[in-house]
């Protein structure tokens, strides 16, 4: 798709303008956000995402569109799992409620901002070294297996029961703070406790970093972390940097809602982490299948509607068995529950016969 300056400046200023719209009417005052406001702005996010999609088809054609997307699902469906690290995130700073939108907003375009970054040089890979689809082909099958291992080991010993692939959020659960954010926490001097939205504050005359700007950055540079794999995974569906930017930034804006509106239901995705991973495992192959094609090995390439097909099916599955799964688990332990509460009485010891009198002699 052959993409104008003046189509990208026109496509990164309406990004613009809907991210200030969005502050302006729902992130502006902190608040503790509802299921309502949160389902209300995910839908809006999805929606707008469709329209895009659908000017696509309009304005380039059926491929395109199709890229963008297969594209937007893939990187919502991984989005979707670095929420479980969010939510550790902001219990590790004790983020108070009514800031989390906030930090969100802000963490989320840092994130975006360093995505693009990331998009920029794997197109320039791309572009320049046709071998680099083996690369990331390879990389996308060893994540996949990597993820199918740890979600098949990371099971409580006590229940056997299995785990979404990221850390619980129960009691042992915790952030660790990579290198950087913790140099920073190290030479730059904060304060032990929030000042509302402010990430500056003049205490005894020093000018003092809050919390707030911390927890934003950890937000933003874990969401990189994760974007080494889901980078590579939108390039085996797409090789158009400016489709690639656009889903990944749909897909990203609506992250902030969607952590309020799933909310508990994280947990219940328990087979989340194998659907992912047959995710990325089929788009390696993608990959890989395509970089023999350009080789000139004749090989079947595997088109875009199969793969938005087998993404679509692979996430719907995933998504019932995971709720069935989580609903039985949860009868399961309501009726252990109500024994333990009703106190089932225990069996009364069956009369032992005497013993025998020993004879006399």
């Amino acid at each position: 798709m052959d993409v104008s300056l003046a189509l990208w400046g026109l496509t990164i200023a309406g990004l613009c303008a809907l991210i200030a719209v969005d502050f302006l009417v729902g992130g502006r005052k902190p608040h503790d956000v509802s299921l309502k406001e949160a389902g209300l702005w995910t839908a809006v996010w999805v929606a707008l995402a469709g329209l895009f999609g659908l000017g696509l088809l309009v304005f380039g054609g059926g491929r395109p569109a199709g890229e963008f997307f297969a594209g937007f699902v893939t990187e919502k469906a991984l989005s979707v799992d670095n929420l479980f690290v969010f939510v550790l995130i902001m219990a590790k700073f004790a983020v108070p409620r009514v800031l989390q939108q906030r930090v969100l907003l802000v963490g989320v375009l840092i994130a975006l901002v360093l995505r693009a970054v990331f998009i920029a040089a794997g197109a320039a890979l791309i572009a320049s070294f046709s071998w680099v689809f083996y690369l990331f082909g390879a990389f996308l099958v060893w994540t996949a297996w990597k993820l199918l291992r740890e979600a098949r080991a990371d099971r409580t010993p006590a229940d056997g029961k299995p785990a979404h692939g990221k850390p619980a959020t129960g009691e042992k659960a915790e952030f660790e703070e990579n290198r950087l954010l913790k140099a920073i926490e190290r030479r730059i001097p904060t304060t032990d406790r929030f000042h509302g939205t402010a990430l500056f504050v003049i205490e005894g005359g020093k000018r003092l970093v809050t919390p707030m700007l911390i927890v934003m950055l950890a937000i933003g540079m874990t969401d990189v972390l994760f974007a080494l794999d889901s980078i590579p995974a939108i390039f085996g569906l797409t090789q158009d940097p400016y489709i690639v930017f656009t889903a990944n930034a749909f897909a990203l804006m609506g992250l902030r809602q969607l952590y309020f509106l799933l909310g508990g239901l994280l947990d219940r995705l328990v087979h989340l982490s194998y659907g992912l991973s047959v995710i990325l495992g089929f788009i390696g192959v993608k990959l890989v299948l395509h970089a023999m094609h350009e080789s000139g090995a004749h090989v079947p390439e595997i088109s875009v509607p199969v793969s938005l097909g087998v993404i679509g099916a692979v996430l719907a599955v995933t998504t019932a068995t995971s709720l069935i799964a989580s609903g039985r688990r949860t009868e399961a332990e309501a009726a252990r529950d109500e024994a333990a509460e009703v106190g089932e009485p225990e069996p009364e010891s069956e009369p032992q016969p005497e013993p025998e009198t020993a004879a006399r002699v």
